[in-house]
């Protein structure tokens, strides 16, 4: 993968760009509904918004040997199901000006906070720990994944660029996890993933004689490992039945396994 410093470069692109979708938008549509359930633009920019922040002051405490993560996980334990939503309904209520400066605010500070954080440290995270590199990989999944949500929201069509390499690294790192979380028997055989990216590179990942294959588009891959598109959908190719399971089971977030869509939703 990328140095960090790449990756906080396209981290901050990323937000850059939602942010030009959703900056000139009037307040009435910040209430716009978004394919998740429940959420409207504004919960969308909200929950970036947060976990920015969080993660931000994870980092800090990384360097500094704090506890105000830990204290914040502590805090939300009798609440684990529902404080994710919550901080997003919360962030929501904001008036819009206020909410945009809010996120900006936060995507700034973690930018900082993660570039200093010492090279062996790790972030502690709502999972397992991970380096600096890999939560910045993790936020600009987020990012793009929840931008996702608001283009879809406003009939948008986003352009597609060679920063969904992240996206889709961390989805093939993530695999075993998809079967962990539903408790099901992880594939012994690593797979070999094959994808063109947007500039018409191949990016590719795992032994060239694997078995198990996922060849298409690293778009729509991209859009399966953050269940923002059936797989039906999409122009994704797998070969063995492994890899053919996988596909209906991806996930790059972190948590319980998510919904996904249902068939029929435009690429």
């Amino acid at each position: 993968m990328a140095d960090l410093s790449t990756l906080l470069d396209d981290l901050a692109a990323e937000s850059a760009a939602l942010d030009a979708l959703v900056a000139p938008l009037p307040p009435a549509e910040w209430t716009r509904p978004t394919p998740a359930a429940g959420w409207t633009v504004a919960h969308q920019i909200g929950h970036l918004a947060w976990t920015d922040e969080v993660a931000g002051l994870s980092a800090t405490d990384a360097r500094t040997g704090g506890t105000t993560f830990t204290e914040l996980l502590t805090e939300a334990a009798d609440r684990v199901a529902t404080f994710v939503d919550d901080a997003a309904a919360e962030a929501a209520e904001t008036p819009v000006p206020d909410l945009l400066q809010r996120w900006r605010n936060g995507r700034t500070a973690l930018d900082a906070a993660l570039r200093a954080v010492p090279g062996d440290a790790k972030v502690a995270w709502f999972g397992p720990p991970m380096r600096p590199g890999s939560m910045a990989t993790a936020r600009l999944m987020e990012t793009w994944a929840h931008g996702q949500d608001i283009a879809d929201a406003l009939g948008v069509r986003r352009e597609p660029t060679d920063r969904l390499r992240a996206v889709a690294h961390i989805g093939v790192r993530t695999r075993d996890f998809a079967y962990i979380v539903r408790e099901l028997p992880v594939p012994a055989a690593e797979f070999r993933v094959e994808l063109i990216a947007p500039s018409g590179t191949l990016w590719s990942w795992g032994p060239q004689e694997a078995q198990q294959r996922v060849t298409g588009p690293a778009l729509d891959f991209c859009l399966l490992v953050t269940q923002r598109r059936h797989p039906d959908d999409l122009a994704l190719r797998a070969t063995g039945s492994d890899a053919a399971r996988w596909l209906t089971i991806a996930q790059a977030f972190a948590g319980p396994p998510g919904e996904g869509r249902k068939p029929g939703m435009p690429v």
